[in-house]
């Protein structure tokens, strides 16, 4: 057996006073980092504060698409303009995190040709290059394409890792003297002088509360921002999208796949590494926490994807997951598609109501934008300070960080395999991940404080994401965490019901043909031998 992990450490306890920063970010996504990395690149000292982990929200629940803002041109042209150019900065400063797959827009028979005559010309006026392809180049570029097809055009689109995005931004802020509290949530607000003079944090895992001071507050909380900001007595006027998306087993096209016609369901295929991902859907929610996909959106988005990838109809998939997206509301009349995919800062000290003068919320937006959404705040946020700082994340890289490297498909194995060592045994065989992987993980989750749980070691990494989906590697990785003395007592029950929980929730609306047999399996192992309830009539786990 090997010996104890040494690096393990505890959660600082609350000390007697309140914690000091120069900003307080409240939200973990790829804003929120995005954000902390840029004033520490200004020299601005900040706090990032997340009620559960990084990219939990929309963040971690998107497709992985670098727009090249096509898709936009006709409904956003404004929000099409802004992802054409940051797309090609992402792609110049964060290539470990992209994929420059390309993409393509096709149209089927049946499909508005009004649509797709003005399409290049409305892509033209965006700055925005649309080749026109006929039917047989498009489908020697990608033979799973429908033969039904009557228009196609090549563009810039891109698939990005968004795990890897947000948590290489936060690694270089924590190097730059950034810090990142994890599983604290914020429950409140002390005013005074129309100013947040502290905010109240609750640690969710050891219940104990605290208060942090800051001089400029940012409410970077996305589909949770309205909530925040109610906190402080400030009124956002957000919609909730729900977007569901399915994950397959195996990766059907090179490049991204787009239907060529207004926004709708089921219109997007996204490479991902091994996987493709098919989506999304638009659904009004009534709140930001109470969604998981269902069965009739699978179905839509099945039926619409496989018009343009016929093989869609029949092809194995291996989980189905959805986010919110924070919309900015024009009125309960609206649809939520019609909605601008530009984001939106606010600085409550202008409101007319309970101005609050060190307060701002950053909200919307694209994960192709998260940049420029931080520039925008950050140079918000130095006016407030009376700083001049410049923005540097303009031209300067960023990192490739030990934080976010297990997140790339192939890497473990690739690694593993170099290394050679026969005593590193492999612990998730889907995606080839052995122990030494794990043991780098919890290093990393040590550092950012808090213990090593089975989600957060699933975030940073490959394990779960395979086709048993989490079946046998996560009763091998509680049993090693066990021998490496990381866990102790009851941990392990309670870390598998968790981490399978969130598993279940994902598979369920898909269970059919090779899917049902293997949750019939993942049912006898976790339950006939561990005793695990797992309830299948709420998906919602």
């Amino acid at each position: 057996m090997a010996p104890p992990l040494s690096f393990i450490q505890q959660r600082e306890p609350a000390g007697d006073g309140p914690l000091k920063t120069t900003v307080l970010i409240i939200g973990g996504g790829v804003t929120g980092t995005g954000l902390a990395r840029d004033l520490a690149l200004r020299g601005i000292e900040s706090v990032v504060v997340e009620k559960r982990d990084v990219n939990a929200g929309a963040s971690g629940a998107n497709h992985g698409l670098l727009h090249s803002g096509a898709r936009y041109v006709a409904s956003d042209p404004a929000a099409a303009a802004e992802c054409r150019r940051e797309s090609l900065r992402l792609k110049q400063l964060a290539p470990h995190c992209i994929e420059d797959t390309g993409g393509l827009f096709v149209a089927v028979a049946g499909d508005d040709e009004n649509y797709i005559a003005d399409f290049p010309g409305l892509c033209a006026r965006c700055g925005i290059k649309a080749q026109p392809l006929d039917g047989r180049e498009a489908r020697e570029m990608e033979p799973c394409l429908s033969e039904r097809l009557i228009a196609a055009y090549r563009v810039a689109d891109a698939a990005i890792d968004p795990f890897r995005l947000a948590l290489d931004n936060m690694a270089h802020a924590v190097q730059l003297g950034g810090r990142l509290l994890r599983f604290n949530a914020v429950v409140g607000f002390n005013l005074a002088h129309q100013r947040i003079r502290s905010v109240v944090l609750r640690d969710d895992i050891t219940g104990r509360s605290q208060e942090i001071e800051a001089e400029v507050v940012v409410n970077a909380a996305g589909a949770w921002a309205g909530e925040v900001a109610a906190l402080a007595g400030a009124r956002i006027p957000l919609l909730y999208s729900k977007g569901s998306l399915l994950v397959t087993g195996t990766r059907i096209a090179q490049r991204v796949i787009n239907r060529l016609r207004h926004p709708s369901d089921g219109d997007i295929l996204v490479p991902g590494g091994t996987v493709s991902i098919l989506g999304t859907t638009s659904e009004r929610s009534a709140s930001p926490d109470a969604i998981y996909p269902e069965i009739q959106e699978v179905d839509r988005i099945i039926d619409q994807g496989t018009a343009m990838v016929p093989m869609l109809a029949t092809t194995r998939y291996i989980r189905a997951y959805c986010g919110v997206r924070p919309l900015v509301s024009c009125g309960e009349a609206c649809d939520d598609r019609s909605v601008s995919r530009g984001f939106a800062l606010i600085d409550h000290g202008q409101a007319d109501d309970n101005p609050l003068d060190n307060f701002l919320t950053i909200t919307g937006g694209k994960l192709t934008t998260y940049r420029l959404m931080a520039e925008k705040t950050a140079d918000r946020v130095c006016q407030r300070l009376g700083r001049g700082d410049a923005c540097r994340t303009q031209s300067e890289p960023l990192p490739d960080t030990v934080a976010g490297r297990w997140t790339e498909p192939g890497l473990a194995p690739r690694t593993w395999m170099e290394r050679g060592n026969p005593g590193d045994l492999l612990l998730c065989e889907c995606e080839m991940i052995p122990q030494a992987v794990v043991d780098d993980l919890v290093r990393t989750l040590a550092r950012q404080g808090g213990a090593a749980s089975l989600k957060a070691i699933g975030l940073r990494s490959r394990i779960g994401k395979g086709p048993c989906q989490g079946t046998f590697c996560s009763q091998r990785v509680a049993a090693y965490l066990y021998d490496r003395g990381v866990w102790q007592d009851d941990r392990g029950i309670d870390e598998l019901r968790a981490f399978l929980r969130e598993r279940w929730r994902g598979q369920a609306p898909l269970l059919w043909d090779i899917s049902l047999a293997q949750a019939e399996l993942l049912e006898a192992t976790h339950c006939g031998l561990f005793g695990l309830e797992l309830d299948p009539v709420d998906p919602g786990g």
